[in-house]
């Protein structure tokens, strides 16, 4: 018997591990032009967006998220803790107007009590328990304890030697907070809110951190980061902060609280000086994320648990201080149009943001030059795609390289093919995507314009000829196609064809 009630209690305080992990997005409000809440909600449906998370409790998004079943999260603003934190009847007024008045219509599951409040305003910090307390003390009286969860945010910065994780730590400065918090999240069955941005490790490396590490990317095994003490392999560094709040928990005894990311993400610009922060790179860190998330692949210290992220943040914020890439996280402009549309093909549809469900073939990042001038030959020649608009002076001639203008003539074949994926490989060094490769005037076919006009194109008679492609090679220089082109092109249309 006592073995048995040892052994329950061991399942009833084990890291949940059963539920499904989620990916959500947060919206912020730094816009000009800031959207209604029931454009916001709009978009948020026709992106089978789940979960989303505000910065406050605004009545006209409560009230436009009712009856969508979409779970949402709230938050105490920064500057309304040390009320809160200082009467518990200030807290019982926040809940029973921007939680009661509107639940269970809008379905409240969560309440961020600020966000990273120890390392942005330290003059709240020493009541942020007490907020925390007050809270939940005020769902309890409404009977809504069990429902709504109650937690803060806070920052990976707060963690000290992060790699290994095994090592890691809290700064020991916030013990006298972090230990008493954690206990309340653990008592009321709530979990750690941490705030994880691969980005700003990567930036602030000074070179240490790998870009393709930071970015989910597949690494060779002796590229991954090992941690001496576990001999466990990390891929990324998403997943070992997430094992560094495990370990800096467990060196102050807290061994079953369960983690969500309430903040991550990549900028899809910035200024001269930001050059990883670009469209590329978003997409790949955000796209490899999702499916990473909902993959329930875990974290090595805890693999296959869900780590429920949201991504920071659903729109640019144009009035958004300080450098350029501060404006643009977010996934959607202001109007509802995509930054750019994720790779996430046959991954779901949750935040598959390509509304059009057009696909593209493009030039695999890496490949051998030589491989890529040999196929872009290949499909200029034999393949019968009209290369014109490669040739200099016409839109799609920049940039000149070998990648770029093999993308744009695999991507005309794979359409005059019927989107077929066999005429999108290229001998490998080809793969479809979602992503839009137009840029400038240069309009690849398939695509959609801001207002909607499908650029379409025809298939040639495989008997006819093209007057401009067949009689040349489309390289950088755009040179006449010499005698080995002449051979390669033979060579590979046994290949292709």
């Amino acid at each position: 018997m006592a073995l048995l009630i040892f052994l329950l209690l061991l399942a009833f305080s084990a890291v949940t591990a059963d539920e499904d992990a989620f990916i959500g997005v947060n919206i912020g409000t730094d816009l000009s032009d800031m959207p209604h809440p029931t454009q916001v909600v709009a978009l948020l449906k026709a992106q089978n967006i789940r979960h989303v998370r505000l910065y406050d409790a605004d009545r006209g998004m409560l009230v436009a998220l009712a009856n969508t079943g979409i779970q949402v999260v709230v938050s105490v603003p920064n500057d309304q803790i040390l009320g809160i934190g200082q009467s518990n009847s200030t807290a019982a007024n926040w809940v029973s107007r921007n939680i009661v008045a509107h639940y269970p219509a809008t379905n409240i599951t969560a309440i961020c009590v600020g966000s990273d409040v120890l390392t942005t305003l330290p003059n709240a910090a020493r009541l942020l328990v007490n907020a925390l307390k007050y809270i939940q003390s005020a769902l309890v009286s409404s009977n809504l304890d069990r429902q709504v969860k109650v937690s803060t945010p806070l920052s990976s910065s707060l963690i000290l030697d992060p790699f290994p994780p095994s090592q890691a730590f809290f700064n020991k400065t916030w013990n006298p907070i972090l230990a008493p918090m954690l206990s309340f999240l653990q008592s009321t069955n709530s979990y750690l809110m941490l705030n994880v941005y691969p980005y700003y490790d990567y930036v602030q490396s000074d070179g240490t951190i790998p870009l393709d590490y930071a970015l989910f990317k597949p690494l060779l095994p002796n590229q991954e980061a090992v941690d001496s003490n576990t001999l466990v392999h990390y891929t990324n560094v998403f997943d070992a902060t997430v094992d560094a709040a495990y370990f800096a928990m467990a060196f102050l005894n807290f061994t079953n609280l369960p983690v969500i990311i309430t903040e991550t993400g990549w900028p899809s610009k910035g200024d001269s000086n930001e050059p990883d922060a670009s469209l590329e790179n978003a997409n790949t860190y955000n796209s490899n994320l999702i499916r990473h998330v909902l993959n329930k692949t875990g974290t090595p210290k805890h693999p296959g648990m869900a780590v429920s992220t949201y991504i920071y943040e659903l729109y640019n914020e144009d009035m958004k201080t300080g450098p350029l890439s501060e404006k643009n996280w977010g996934l959607f402009d202001a109007n509802g149009d995509p930054v750019y549309i994720l790779h996430l093909t046959g991954s779901g549809s949750v935040l598959a943001n390509d509304t059009t469900n057009q696909t593209y073939c493009t030039a695999k990042d890496g490949s051998d030059p030589k491989m890529l001038q040999a196929a872009l030959d290949w499909a200029c020649g034999p393949g019968k795609v009209d290369c014109s608009a490669l040739l200099q002076g016409k839109p799609c001639y920049e940039p000149d390289n070998v990648i770029a203008h093999a993308t744009y003539a695999f991507d005309t074949y794979y359409h005059q093919m019927g989107k077929s994926p066999e005429a999108c490989n290229f001998n490998g060094v080809a793969a479809i995507t979602t992503t839009d490769p137009s840029h400038g005037t240069c309009v690849f076919p398939g695509s959609l314009g801001r207002n909607g006009t499908m650029v379409n194109i025809t298939a040639p008679s495989m008997n006819s000829s093209s007057s401009d492609s067949s009689h040349y090679m489309i390289n950088g220089s755009g040179v006449l196609m010499s005698i080995l082109t002449v051979i390669r092109l033979v060579i590979w249309g046994v290949i292709f064809v």
